[in-house]
C-alpha cells in the first residue's frame, strides 16, 4: 500500500493490416487517405449482400515463423507472431539476442474477439464431410484464443505474464491496459500486449451479415466505411494485428531504448445494458473516459487529440459523440479527432492495437491522419474539430483513443509524448 507505480512507455510497434506488414508504412497510407477497403477475393462472396473488406490477401508471415508451422496456425495466430516479432525488432531488439533480458518478467497479452475462425470452419466442415478421424490434432490448439500469446512466448522465451483477453471490439485495448498495469504493478519489466483478428471466412462475413451491421455499398468500397456521416449505413469488416512493446521506464532507460510515447492510464467498465448496442446516451462510455483521464492523474484540457472508435454504425457513432460532449464541454473545440477505420474498416478484436499505433505514431510525427469518408456530417459533430480530407499537422500534448465492443465493454486508453 502506498508504493508509487511505475510509468509506462511504449518503445515497439508492429501491425499487420491491409497497407502491408510494417508499422511506417502503415501510417504513410493513413496520412496519404488510402483506403485498404475493396471487393474480397478470399473466398467467394457473389451471393452475399456486402462483398468487400479490408482484408489480407497473400500473407507473408517472412522470416517470422516456420514455414510448416504457417501453414498449419489459424490467420489470427500467423498476424499475432508477425506483429508481435516486429514490435520486438521495432523496440531495438535482436529476436536472436533476448538472454540479457530477465525473460521471467517478460510477458504477453495479446487478444482476440473472435478466435480461430478459419480453423473452426474448415474444421466442421472436415468433420461433415469426411469424419471425425481426418479431423487434424491441432484442431482445439489453434482456436483457442490464448494460443496465440503462447505460441509467441515460446519462440520469445517470455516466461511472464502471459493470457488472452476477449472483448470483442475493445479487446486491444483492453489487452494494453491490462499489460500496462502489469508493469505498473512491478508485475513485469516489458509486455507485448494487443490484438489479432481474422475474420475472413464465410460464416465470419454470413454472421455480421445476418446481424445486419455491415456496408452493403458494394458499387463504392473504398468509402463505405463512414464513421459519423449521415448517410454511412454499416461498418467495413477489416483483419489483421496490432501489437505494442510497453516498458517500464526504468527498464526501457536502462537498455538505451527510443521511446516512442508514454502511456499515462486507461480504464475498463461494462455498459451493462444489451447485447449489441450501446447505451444511447453514452453514460458509461463517458465514466470510462472520465476514469482514465484520472488514472493518467491528468486534466481533460491536456487532451488535444482523439482516436476513437467511431465504427460507422448508426447507434454507436453518435453514443460516442455524446459522451465525448459531456465530458469535455467547452474544450471540445481544442480536440482535433478523425477515424482511422475510414480506412481500414473494423479490425474488431485488432481494432485498438492497430489504433494505438496510430496515435503513438501521431505523436511522433505530429501529423493527424485525413477523415476522407466524411461528406455530410451528422449535426452532433459540429462542435467537434474533426480533420479534412488530406493530414493535418497537430503537436499532440495527450492523445485518448478508445474502443468499445459488444456485450457494453468498453475500454479507452490515454497516451502522450515522453518527458523526462
Amino acid at each position: 500500500m502506498g508504493r508509487k507505480s511505475k510509468r509506462v512507455v511504449v518503445t515497439g510497434l508492429g501491425a499487420v493490416s491491409c497497407f502491408g506488414y510494417d508499422v511506417d508504412n502503415f501510417y504513410n497510407e493513413l496520412l496519404k487517405g488510402a483506403s485498404g477497403i475493396k471487393p474480397l477475393k478470399n473466398f467467394p462472396c457473389e451471393e452475399y449482400p456486402t462483398r468487400f473488406a479490408a482484408a489480407i490477401e497473400d500473407f507473408d508471415v517472412g522470416k517470422y515463423m516456420q514455414r510448416k508451422q504457417a501453414r498449419r496456425v489459424d490467420p489470427f495466430i500467423s498476424y499475432a507472431m508477425v506483429a508481435g516479432k516486429k514490435a520486438v525488432e521495432y523496440a531495438g531488439l535482436n529476436l536472436q539476442e533476448l538472454d540479457f533480458l530477465n525473460l521471467q518478467r517478460c510477458g504477453i497479452i495479446i487478444g482476440t474477439g473472435m478466435g480461430g475462425m478459419h480453423t473452426f470452419y474448415e474444421g466442421s466442415k472436415t468433420i461433415s464431410e469426411k469424419g471425425y478421424r481426418r479431423l487434424t490434432p491441432f484442431f482445439v490448439p489453434y482456436i483457442i484464443t490464448n494460443m496465440a500469446g503462447a505460441l509467441l512466448a515460446i519462440d520469445l522465451g517470455f516466461k511472464g505474464p502471459n493470457y488472452s483477453v476477449s472483448t470483442a471490439c475493445a479487446t486491444g485495448n483492453f489487452a494494453i491496459h491490462l499489460a500496462a498495469e502489469a508493469i505498473k504493478d512491478n508485475k513485469a519489466d516489458l509486455m507485448l500486449c494487443g490484438g489479432a483478428e481474422a475474420p475472413m471466412s464465410p460464416p465470419g462475413l454470413a454472421g455480421f451479415v445476418a446481424a445486419k451491421t455491415l456496408s452493403c455499398r458494394n458499387d463504392d468500397p473504398t468509402t463505405a466505411s463512414r464513421p459519423w456521416d449521415k448517410n454511412r449505413d454499416g461498418f467495413v469488416m477489416g483483419e489483421g494485428a496490432g501489437v505494442l512493446v510497453l516498458e517500464s521506464l526504468e527498464h526501457a532507460l536502462d537498455r538505451g531504448a527510443t521511446i516512442l510515447a508514454e502511456y499515462m492510464g486507461g480504464a475498463i467498465n461494462c455498459d451493462a445494458y444489451h447485447m449489441t448496442n450501446p447505451r444511447e446516451n453514452g453514460e458509461e462510455v463517458l465514466h470510462c473516459i472520465n476514469s482514465a483521464i484520472e488514472n493518467a492523474n491528468l486534466k481533460k484540457e491536456d487532451i488535444n487529440y482523439i482516436n476513437p472508435h467511431a465504427t460507422s454504425t448508426i447507434v454507436g457513432d453518435l453514443c460516442e459523440l455524446r459522451a465525448f460532449k459531456k465530458c469535455f464541454k467547452k474544450h471540445l473545440s481544442q480536440i482535433k479527432i478523425n477515424a482511422t477505420k475510414s480506412m481500414i474498416g473494423h479490425c474488431l478484436g485488432a481494432a485498438g492495437g492497430l489504433e494505438a499505433i496510430a496515435t503513438v505514431k501521431a505523436i511522433q510525427t505530429q501529423k493527424l491522419h485525413p477523415h476522407p469518408t466524411l461528406m455530410d456530417p451528422e449535426e452532433e459533430l459540429k462542435d467537434f474539430n474533426v480533420v479534412g480530407k488530406t493530414f493535418e499537422e497537430h503537436k499532440i500534448t495527450a492523445a485518448l483513443s478508445s474502443s468499445f465492443g459488444f456485450g457494453g465493454h468498453n475500454s479507452v486508453i490515454v497516451l502522450a509524448p515522453y518527458h523526462e
